[in-house]
């Protein structure tokens, strides 16, 4: 997994290999300097090698772009450069990096007020060096105006680290008009929390990790609770199928699920759970879903309610490996007496959708979540459970947090970058998925898919991440096979086996 450093651990990583490589701090800008020229010539030349324009600050990112500017020119392309002065007095390495740009002949340009910016020629690239994550508080003065001069050129901007007014982590108090929006990040050696969450993270634009050589084994052995997982971290969760196995050997799910009009949430849920690859999935809807459920999910066994439009039979949960509840189950009163049952059973289950909308309807009802449940509220939803309208993702990302460690459950907040939020205050961010998801369904196709890992055995933990992580990948190939507009959650659904086959094509 890729740690999520904050701006203080980036700093002690930085440190620790100057002081054990050990290697100068200019030898270490100029390593990340080398590292991004590589990835910026590879860009600028698929693009036509456009003219380049560096806008560099008085500290050590601004060093790191005054670098850049000399390898670029070394390498031929047409590069311009201006240093901003938004404070007195610039780095040493900064000075250093201006110095041997003045030996080469290369001019740099001295802003120390907008108006002696000469903004380059529309075809040209910005590359932001003018804040690095050191920032607390909004860019104000002549920085201020900077960026908001280059995010109102119409140029393309690259940004160096972090886009230029960003902070690393909590952007709240931040001032949007102040911060850059790069369409590319070439970030150094980690992501920022920053990059993740909805409010800032697409003024990042495109990210991507700039490796600069910093040790390994320090970077891991700092303390974070924020991770992002790769595709090997669920490949190596994977269960193998025993050669001898059969259907029971593999776990029993049951959905709750489904009302009048709501029919297709259970079904896409019944579905993604067959695709899990449990042993046996049993639905339990009511009356008016009994011919829907078995016609589109024929593998399916069928518990049916004798109410006509909504659940009011309680299951008896400890006949399952596994209960997911909620898609489609609407909130007519009998179907909460329903949710309030099988709270009392006292057995994990997976909650979603309108169960969770129970939950956050009824008081107290959260605090009996049995411990070891798994919730998957979208924002929306966790705003509810949390009685608070959230003005922030990382506001929403720490709440999320606190309700899973209180309550002893797994928490996924859903949508880009799903966090799933462990009793211990640990989150893993999931990196598949794209917007192509962003259609009614895709939730409940998540809730299958981890009831049915769940009943086969799979630790909650690991149900959570190897679930979210399959669940966006087969919406991934779904997108790159028919397009993100057009797709839709059953779409997904049906590439569930694909995503799988990818995960174990290296068995």
């Amino acid at each position: 997994m890729i740690p999520v450093l904050g701006p203080t651990a980036i700093r002690e990583a930085d440190a620790w290999t100057i002081a054990h490589e050990p290697i100068e701090s200019w030898a270490l800008m100029e390593r990340a300097a080398q590292a991004c020229t590589r990835r910026l010539s590879t860009l600028l030349r698929a693009a036509g090698s456009p003219p380049v324009h560096i806008v560099a600050g008085m500290g050590n990112n601004g060093g790191d772009g005054l670098a850049i500017a000399r390898l670029l020119r070394e390498e031929g392309f047409d590069v311009s450069v201006c240093r901003v002065h938004h404070r007195e007095g610039a780095s040493q390495e900064n000075e250093r990096n201006v110095g041997v740009l003045t030996v080469q002949g290369v001019s740099v340009q001295e802003v120390k007020q907008i108006t002696d910016w000469a903004s380059p020629s529309p075809d040209a690239w910005i590359i932001d060096a003018l804040m690095g994550t050191g920032l607390s508080a909004p860019l104000k003065g002549l920085a201020a105006d900077m960026v908001r001069a280059m995010n109102a050129s119409g140029n393309p901007i690259v940004a160096i680290d972090i886009p230029s007014g960003m902070f690393a982590e909590s952007n709240d108090g931040n001032d949007a008009a102040t911060v850059i929006r790069a369409a590319r990040t070439l970030t150094l050696e980690l992501p920022k929390l920053a990059f993740l969450l909805p409010e800032y993270g697409t003024h990042a634009g495109l990210w991507e990790q700039i490796p600069i050589g910093l040790d390994a084994g320090q970077v891991n052995s700092l303390e974070t609770p924020y991770r992002i997982m790769e595709e090997e971290d669920a490949r190596l969760l994977l269960h193998d199928r025993g050669r001898f196995s059969h259907k029971g050997s593999h776990g029993h799910a049951l959905l709750v699920g489904g009302s009048e009009g709501r029919m297709g949430a259970a079904v896409l849920a019944a579905q993604a759970c067959l695709r899990s690859g449990a042993g046996l999935v049993s639905a339990m809807v009511p009356a008016c879903g009994r011919d829907v459920l078995q016609m589109r999910a024929p593998e399916a066994m069928c518990i049916v309610d004798p109410c006509a439009d909504h659940l009011a039979m309680v299951p008896d949960a400890a006949a399952f490996q596994a209960v997911g509840v909620g898609p489609g189950l609407g909130v007519h009163a009998q179907s909460a007496q329903v949710i309030d049952a099988l709270l009392s059973q006292a057995r994990p289950l997976v909650i979603d959708a309108d169960a969770l909308n129970l939950l956050a309807a009824n008081d107290g009802w959260i605090g009996r979540v049995p411990k070891g449940s798994i919730l998957t509220p979208h924002p929306k939803e966790f705003e509810r459970l949390a009685g608070v309208k959230f003005h922030s993702g990382f506001g929403r990302l720490q709440a999320a947090r606190e309700l899973a460690a209180r309550q002893g459950c797994h928490l996924i907040l859903k949508g880009a970058w799903t966090a799933i939020c462990s009793p211990d205050g640990q989150v893993r961010f999931n990196p598949t998925g794209n917007p192509g998801m962003a259609k009614g369904g895709s939730g409940d196709a998540l809730t299958g898919l981890i009831t049915g890992l769940l009943a086969m055995g799979y630790p909650p933990e690991d149900a959570c991440a190897l679930g979210v992580y399959v669940h966006g990948l087969a919406g991934d190939l779904a997108a790159a096979r028919i397009g993100m507009d057009g797709m839709t959650a059953m779409d997904l659904v049906r590439h569930i086996p694909h995503a799988w086959r990818r995960l174990r094509a290296k068995d």
